[in-house]
């Protein structure tokens, strides 16, 4: 069908870029022109998929950095997705590309223009076509409204996109405004922010489509349903993880080109089920003992800005604190993929593409079979689980790799956005140093699992609790008696099978100590004070005090604006046959 589109011819004609002359040709899936006068083969031809092209309009036209219209009878501007290397990170930038053309005649001008936009109705049908769009004015550096105004507002005109604009006021008003306003004729949501402005989207679609779909989200055994509202990222906070993640680079324009074009990458949801009742959702990070100790110390320095994070990790470092806990959790599927196998989850995934395949079986249809997906435990049982006891620097639990500036590869590097499994990184309790080279590692490109007190596992769903009174009096008694003179590190002879088994195997009321993974305290003069004996989940950047949750990876369960990362080295069949490429091509998907 699409090679018969293909050859479908829909326009041909002589067009001016300039004073040279080219012969374009508009097909079904391609807008193409190749220089006409030249007679040996190092001819320029420049090829752009209908689907990245942005917009036409006629006369000479600029959109950025200022609007200007230059109205002659027999031009015409077509906006285009150009693609360069981004020196700060491995995705790729988006610019917009811009080509003017100028015709025989105004008849011809018309035709042209005409035509292209038929192609983009026509080869384009998942474009948005109305907006919500939610501007933090307080995230990151305060230039949420600048940033719209002057770079993504006017993408969305020369789309012909129409949005409503929100600028938030207080915390938790936009996932408000999503549960309970009207969103009848909305294609998606936008969110000028950072992560936690993302978060409340997030948040908002999820429970309006479960509140509309009559299921009770609070249930840990409900199947959620999943949400016909995309999701778009304008970075502007402190943090971007989630759009570093999902795009490859933070920068205002690619995110607002993958909106406009309608990209659409599903995107796995961890939903957090603690205290009586209550609800959280992660897509990045949930973590317990450091990373949730650094964002507890971090709210007492909001008036630092973005530093505090620094300040707080350096703070809780230096504290040397570990937790005793018992993790459970329900092993992923092996042959499908393992967090250890050096993959990346990049545009045009083959993991997650049969993931979707697994997860949605009886619909060509995703959306709509969604419903009568079985969930990731109907075939389980308690034998399936595997209990784990110890002392620990930090557990977390990721369903993407959780890449950022800081950390170019992320937590799990190898974790997938959309293959309904997170990763889980158990970091057992070691010395100061041991757990340095750790953190360190995160920003390099050395593998941080390849340590002897690190562990990570893909899973379905976790549980954590903490240990009962008389094993923390026990283990607590342990750290007094210490490592009879050795340096307190991990010993690496011990064998973890001491301190992992199957629920299954377990025999009712005991509970596996492991004393060898029991340390001395290290405590720093700057940071004396007496260590608690819990710490505080950091689910995407917001405090859960609760120690015992229940998580649960829901594959798939929201889409957003992107395509996933496009890594510069997978680049084929580039739009410019010559060497100097424009880089116009798309990634096979």
């Amino acid at each position: 069908m699409r090679a018969q589109m293909e050859n479908d011819l829909r326009l041909e004609s002589s067009l001016w870029v300039g004073n040279k002359r080219y012969v374009a040709v508009l097909t079904g899936w391609h807008l193409k022109w190749t220089e006409a006068d030249k007679k040996n083969r190092d001819k320029k031809a420049v090829s752009v998929p209908v689907a990245e092209v942005v917009g036409v309009e006629e006369g000479r036209v600029e959109i950025l950095p200022h609007k200007s219209v230059e109205d002659t009878d027999r031009d015409f501007t077509v906006f285009y997705v150009k693609r360069s290397s981004s020196r700060s990170s491995s995705g790729l930038l988006w610019r917009l590309g811009r080509t003017q053309f100028t015709c025989p005649s105004r008849v011809l001008r018309d035709q042209w223009t005409r035509h292209i936009r038929t192609a983009l109705k026509t080869h384009s049908p998942l474009r948005p076509h109305r907006l919500m769009v939610f501007i933090n004015p307080f995230g990151g550096k305060k230039k949420g409204r600048q940033i719209y105004h002057s770079l993504v507002a006017p993408l969305f005109e020369l789309a012909g996109i129409s949005s409503h604009v929100i600028v938030t006021e207080r915390a938790n008003q936009a996932r408000d405004h999503l549960l309970k306003k009207d969103l009848t004729g909305f294609d998606g949501v936008v969110c000028v922010g950072g992560d936690g402005m993302f978060s409340e989207l997030l948040h908002g679609v999820i429970g309006r489509t479960q509140q509309e779909a009559g299921l009770c989200e609070n249930d840990p055994a409900v199947t959620l349903q999943q949400c016909p509202l995309h999701i778009g990222i304008i970075p502007a906070g402190s943090t971007d993880c989630v759009c570093y993640a999902t795009v490859g680079v933070i920068d205002p324009v690619t995110s607002a080109l993958h909106i406009v074009i309608g990209d659409s990458q599903p995107l796995d949801v961890c939903s957090v089920h603690y205290g009586p009742g209550q609800v959280k959702y992660s897509v990045s990070l949930v973590g317990y003992g450091f990373y949730g100790d650094v964002l507890a110390e971090s709210e007492k320095h909001r008036w630092m800005g973005p530093f505090r994070y620094d300040y707080s990790g350096a703070v809780v470092f230096l504290s040397n604190r570990s937790y005793r806990g018992t993790v459970q959790y329900l092993p992923a599927d092996p042959l499908m993929s393992s967090p250890r196998d050096k993959t990346r989850c990049l545009s045009g995934c083959g993991v997650c593409s049969k993931s979707t395949e697994k997860l949605f079986t009886n619909s060509s249809d995703e959306g709509s079979l969604y419903s009568s997906y079985s969930g990731p435990f109907s075939n389980e049982s308690e034998d399936d689980w595997v209990s784990v006891d110890g002392r620990f620097k930090c557990v977390s639990l990721t369903c993407m790799s959780s890449s950022c500036a800081k950390s170019p590869l992320g937590l799990s590097p190898s974790a997938h956005l959309a293959d309904g499994t997170g990763d889980l990184i158990l970091v057992w309790d070691t010395n100061p140093l041991g757990f340095l080279t750790y953190l360190y590692r995160h920003t390099t490109s050395q593998d941080q699992f390849d340590l002897p007190f690190v562990e990570v596992h893909r899973v379905k769903a976790v549980r954590f609790s903490l240990a009962s009174e008389g094993e923390e009096a026990e283990d607590n008694s342990g750290l007094n008696v210490g490592m009879d003179g050795e340096d307190g590190g991990y010993n690496g002879s011990t064998s973890r099978a001491g301190s992992k088994q199957n629920l299954a195997t377990r025999p009712e009321g005991q509970t596996k100590t492991n004393k060898d993974k029991t340390l001395n305290p290290f405590m720093c003069g700057l940071c004396c004070r007496k260590a608690p004996t819990a710490s505080v989940w950091n689910c995407d950047g917001e405090i859960l005090p609760f120690p015992k949750i229940f998580c649960k990876i829901h594959g798939q369960l929201v889409r957003l604006y992107a395509r996933g990362i496009e890594d510069g080295a997978s680049l084929k069949d580039c739009a410019e046959e010559r060497l100097e490429c424009n880089r116009t091509c798309s990634l096979p998907r």
